[in-house]
């Protein structure tokens, strides 16, 4: 997966599921905390946050398995930092890192709009979302709040994940750190078009 890669993507790809391994468990807490106040759907409109970093890394390196790989590891670094659910959570990344790429895989990998960065994160909402109704018992709820549950996390994700990524990466491209990764590439050949 990882053929064709260069050192420094690896390694700003790693960089970034560490990070988010670390946010991923931080904003766990402020979602327990946001339950006890309005209840499990809590955690639905900011699902999207779970999300950000396969669309982040994607939209930068721009190669298959940039989405799907800092998704697993962040997962990773969350258990090893004490996440609760333990390893299960390492499948749920690898599944929300395979409905984002999903979107990628879709357009070859040569599209990276905004709208198609959102579709990765609606994507992810979906994959995580099918697994959870599995995983979680959702069957056993009311169908109108499962649906509810559902367009909640998929817009979560289309939103958080999608635009909020976009703006992350923006934001660090426009420092100039990112100068010889695929997203300074593609801009300065905009801007040559």
């Amino acid at each position: 997966m990882l053929k064709g890669w260069k050192l420094k993507e690896i390694v700003l790809m790693s960089l970034f599921g560490v990070v988010f391994g670390i946010v991923y468990l931080l904003f766990l807490h402020i979602g327990n905390l946001w339950a006890g106040v309005i209840g499990p759907l809590a955690y639905e409109w900011m699902f999207g946050i779970w999300f950000i970093v396969s669309i982040i890394s994607m939209y930068i390196i721009r190669k298959p398995g940039a989405a799907l790989l800092p998704e697993t590891l962040a997962a990773a670094i969350e258990v090893m930092l004490g996440n609760a659910i333990g390893p299960r959570l390492i499948l749920s990344g690898i599944i929300q890192g395979l409905g984002a790429e999903a979107a990628f895989a879709l357009t070859r990998y040569r599209h990276f709009q905004l709208a198609i960065l959102m579709l990765a994160g609606a994507g992810a909402g979906i994959f995580s979302f099918i697994y959870g109704y599995f995983l979680s018992g959702y069957a056993a709820l009311e169908p109108s709040f499962v649906a509810l549950m559902f367009t909640l996390r998929v817009l979560s994700g289309a939103i958080i994940a999608g635009i909020g990524g976009k703006y992350i990466a923006d934001s660090l491209l426009a420092t100039g750190s990112l100068r010889g990764y695929a997203i300074a590439k593609a801009e300065k050949s905009d801007a040559r078009a």
